[in-house]
């Protein structure tokens, strides 16, 4: 069993990281030329304000009174300049937003996987094209162009990272820092002969990068005072800083501006995700080069933001993104950036239609430059003959579209030579596209017949080591040889065909594996046909009805990731299991209570997410719940005729129950005080770390016997479970626990229905003398039931009051008891304990099946390792490299929980049998007979 445990964990691992190398890996070429307009650009400098967190509506509305918010932008943009709306690309987070401005590309999901901070990939900026850039603003965004860039002509003046605090009481101070320096800058040149030459150079940039509206909309929401307050602020500071630029240069014409934000907020104050009140952006542009406002009568967009904002009669110009890159290159005339995707918005630009028509083609050049490096190294590294090209874009095409292009220029047909231009532009970007995703139906083919195999061979050795459905043949000697060299050779055959397309190492791990796990499933072919002799003599329609059963089971366990409410449709289900299998004529009243628990249940998975508004009287009625509960169960401990209950044993159950009242009055004094502003008390603090240290203690001191040491893991759980409870959540654990506890009550009464075994009394039952293998059974059908239960369960644990998958939907205010003050590493601590008990409860009563039921805890385990297996190969599939960072990251948390789960479920089998079998023995006074 160790190799066979050793070869999952390795199988599992390659499985998991092979998601990173299929799906995210970075699409950036290098190795192209620059590509740069031929005639003189309008603009000598740029400025680039990027008002971090400004939502397009925030900005372009008026106020209640009819007044803009922003009165000097409202003018430029009715008076000076173009204007419209940014749409942004997920995921709406401060990095990526910038890159795809100042490098024109959006930021490959590959950077999931490598940490915020920096690009993780090198890449090009208009700012490392530009002459000199000098930059102002915060820690986070800065010094990634700086780094970037080639020699120093990058300049950064950043604030110290401890400004960016969520709770100072104004966040605009951070844009005034950046004001007041650009001021002081620009003052100080005047004394600095260098800098002053500097500044009079072309293709400058000045980047003021203002942190302060999106810091505030975090913390007071966009609607609020601050977050308006702050752009009112911005606006007046735009105007100072143009003025200023404007008065420096003597009014010389050739400075171009640009005020855009990165990415917008939603009405609650966070970002990342793709709902339009993220993805628009406003853009104005004006200076040097742009556009006048153009009057227009009427123009058509699918918003109504145009009439709210009163800007029907002034063209509303739309850009992606990534446009403004190439916009910015054209208008001071430095090359664009290597690896942008944006295409030049002409209407923006105020130059000949000469002018238009160039930069235009510069841009499909660029462009066309990354579709042949993509295409060459592909090339390089496929065989010839199996190479398939991207038929729209062969040489033959590109020379053609550039002749044409060129011919148009030359005739002075600029309208058709630009749109020839934008059809080049999209065939180049679907071609890139094509080869980055290249490969990967390939070897997700591959890593699918691995998960398969694998699969089969577990299934296999179930069928072989665990049930009497084979009988057992001596091995064909020469057969196996001849299946080892097979399979060798075919092993070979894959290297080879690798090592001439020099791939990298990773792909022969994920095309070799199948051959060795396909090489067990067929070495065990006597096994196979046995079975296959097996099934055929069953009744077809059973056969098959138990097939579907199973498909079906396992797909609503697919669906409860994506939609709660399945895992209610599932309990619904499990309601009828005992009128399905007729068990209730033997047992009514179990039936009867398993039904109302399941019932009950079911409502968790329906009710909204945990953490959005906090709810303490239900948490208060949760703990007197467990206390009225309690009561009841030591009356009925107390009045059975147990010869093995000691008064010793009720002492520990009353400094439980104790431990749950006091953990039910911490909370709710704790919500209070914070709620008058008074801060956490130290007393409930102490008490919540002592509660937190001694249930598990108190836990072992109980008794082993089946239902008194349930009750107590119920007790010690809840006593913690409480203190990091919100609102219904605290319900949760105790209609599962009395589902389990029914749970183990009716497995009992299935294994006599299916005449199995006799049936052991469970009051007496004692976990300590469970472990005798001689008495283990094989498996029978009901068990694979069994394991769909317990996997079925398990999900429930962890869907049943919230969606794990996106740490965002977890609340702080559920670790208040045990601190307030921001601490990452503690409270992730804290919420994975909470998120783990209901695990618990599930894998004790679950333990508690397995040796009821006299089965070894290693066959049940291989059966859910199948289940979880299937689950798996189907989140596979599903794993998605494009939307919003939330539905990327969603998609892969749900394949790595999944494939975690198998090595987290061998770690909750471990603690199960700890907190089931053991037991702390205290020094006993012994009584002395006279």
């Amino acid at each position: 069993i160790p190799v066979f445990i050793l070869a999952g964990l390795l199988v599992h691992c390659v499985f998991l990281v092979s998601i990173f190398d299929i799906y995210f890996s970075s699409p950036l070429v290098h190795g192209m030329t620059p590509q740069q307009t031929p005639l003189p650009p309008p603009a000598k400098r740029l400025v680039l304000f990027v008002a971090d967190g400004l939502r397009a509506d925030s900005l372009y509305e008026l106020d209640s009174n009819g007044t803009p918010r922003a009165p000097y932008l409202r003018g430029i943009l009715e008076n000076n300049g173009s204007w419209g709306i940014s749409h942004t690309r997920v995921p709406t987070e401060s990095r990526p937003g910038h890159v795809a401005l100042i490098a024109g590309f959006y930021e490959d999901v590959s950077a999931v996987a490598k940490g915020w901070k920096e690009n993780p990939v090198e890449f090009d900026s208009v700012f490392n094209e530009s002459k000199y850039t000098w930059s102002w603003g915060s820690p986070d965004i800065l010094p990634m162009f700086a780094k970037g860039a080639t020699g120093d002509h990058v300049y950064t003046f950043c604030y110290a990272a401890e400004s960016e605090d969520f709770g100072a009481e104004d966040a605009a101070k951070l844009d005034i820092w950046v004001f007041d320096h650009v001021k002081s800058f620009f003052n100080s040149s005047r004394n600095n002969q260098t800098l002053f030459s500097a500044l009079n150079e072309e293709k400058v940039v000045l980047f003021l990068h203002l942190l302060g509206i999106d810091t505030n909309g975090h913390a007071h929401r966009p609607n609020s005072r601050e977050y308006q307050e702050n752009i009112k602020q911005v606006d007046e500071g735009v105007k100072e800083i143009a003025s200023l630029i404007d008065n420096f240069y003597g009014n010389d014409g050739k400075t171009a501006f640009i005020l855009t934000s990165d990415h917008g907020m939603t009405d609650w104050g966070s970002h990342g995700a793709g709902h339009p009140s993220e993805t628009l952006t406003p853009l104005i542009v004006w200076g040097a080069g742009v556009n006048y406002p153009q009057k227009v009568t009427s123009q058509f967009f699918e918003d109504n933001f145009l009439k709210e904002w009163k800007l029907e009669n002034l063209k509303r110009l739309d850009v992606h993104q990534a446009d403004i890159a190439p916009l910015m290159a054209s208008l001071i005339g430095v090359p664009f950036p290597l690896n942008s995707v944006g295409t030049l918005p002409l209407e923006y630009l105020n130059g000949s239609a000469l002018f238009k028509a160039e930069s235009m083609f510069t841009n499909a050049v660029q462009i066309l430059e990354q579709f042949k490096v993509k295409m060459s190294q592909k090339k390089e590294s496929t065989l010839s003959f199996l190479f398939t090209p991207f038929k729209p874009l062969c040489d033959s095409e590109q020379i053609n579209f550039l002749k044409k292009i060129r011919l148009c220029i030359q005739q002075q047909k600029y309208d058709e030579a630009v749109s020839l231009c934008k059809t080049l532009i999209n065939l180049a970007l679907e071609g890139l596209s094509y080869y980055h995703t290249y490969d990967r139906f390939f070897l997700g083919l591959s890593i699918a017949v691995g998960f398969v195999g694998w699969t089969t061979y577990v299934i296999l050795v179930i069928i072989k080591a665990h049930t009497n459905l084979t009988k057992t043949v001596p091995a064909n000697k020469k057969k196996s040889t001849v299946l080892f060299y097979g399979f060798a050779s075919g092993g070979m055959i894959i290297a080879f065909f690798l090592l001439i397309q020099t791939c990298p190492w990773t792909y022969y791990v994920y095309c070799l594996l199948p051959v060795p796990v396909w090489y067990a499933v067929v070495k065990e072919l006597p096994v196979i046909q046995d079975l296959a002799t097996n099934v055929l003599s069953l009744h077809i329609g059973q056969a098959i009805g138990f097939f579907l059963v199973c498909i079906l089971g396992i797909e609503i366990l697919v669906f409860s990731f994506f939609y709660r409410s399945a895992l209610t449709v599932g309990l619904l289900v499990f309601a009828g299991w005992p009128v399905i299998t007729q068990l209730w004529i033997q047992a009514k009243t179990k039936a009867l209570i398993w039904t109302l628990l399941c019932v009950l249940l079911a409502i968790f998975p329906l009710m909204p997410v945990v953490g959005r508004e906090p709810n303490i009287p239900l948490v208060i009625a949760a703990g007197l719940l467990t206390l009225l509960i309690s009561f009841f169960l030591l009356a009925s401990l107390c009045k059975s005729e147990n010869k093995y209950r000691s008064n010793e044993d009720l002492k520990v159950y009353f400094y439980q129950m104790f431990s749950v009242a006091l953990s039910t009055y911490v909370v709710s004094s704790t919500h209070n005080s914070l709620k008058n502003k008074q801060g956490l008390p130290v007393m409930n603090q102490i008490i919540s770390w002592m509660t937190l240290v001694s249930s598990p203690v108190l836990l072992l001191l109980s008794p082993t016997f089946l239902f008194q040491r349930l009750f107590s893991i119920l007790l010690s759980l809840m006593s913690i479970y409480l203190l990091l409870s919100t609102g219904y959540e605290a319900l949760f654990p105790l209609a599962l626990f009395g589902l389990m506890f029914v749970w183990i009550n009716m497995e009992q009464e299935a294994l006599q229905h299916y005449g199995l075994s006799l049936k052991p009394k469970l009051a007496v039952f004692n976990f300590t003398c469970a472990m005798d293998i001689t008495q283990f059974r094989q498996l029978h059908l009901d068990d694979v039931r069994r394991s769909f239960f317990f996997v079925f369960f398990i999900v429930t644990a962890f869907f049943g009051t919230g969606n794990i998958a996106s740490i965002n939907s977890f609340d702080p205010a559920s670790v208040y008891c045990f601190l307030t003050v921001f601490s990452p590493f503690m409270m992730g601590g804290l919420l994975l304990l909470k998120v783990a008990i209901p695990f618990v409860l599930v894998s004790c009563a679950f333990e508690a099946v397995q040796v009821t039921t006299q089965l070894s805890s290693k066959s049940l385990f291989l059966i859910v390792l199948v289940i979880s297996d299937i689950m798996a190969l189907h989140f596979f599939f599903l794993v998605k490299d494009y939307g919003s960072w939330l539905d990327i990251g969603t998609s892969i948390s749900h394949y790595v929980l999944v494939m975690s789960l198998t090595i987290f479920m061998m770690v909750m089998n471990g603690l199960a049998q700890l907190l089931t079998s053991q037991r702390l023995g205290l020094p006993r006074r012994t009584k002395h007979h006279s």
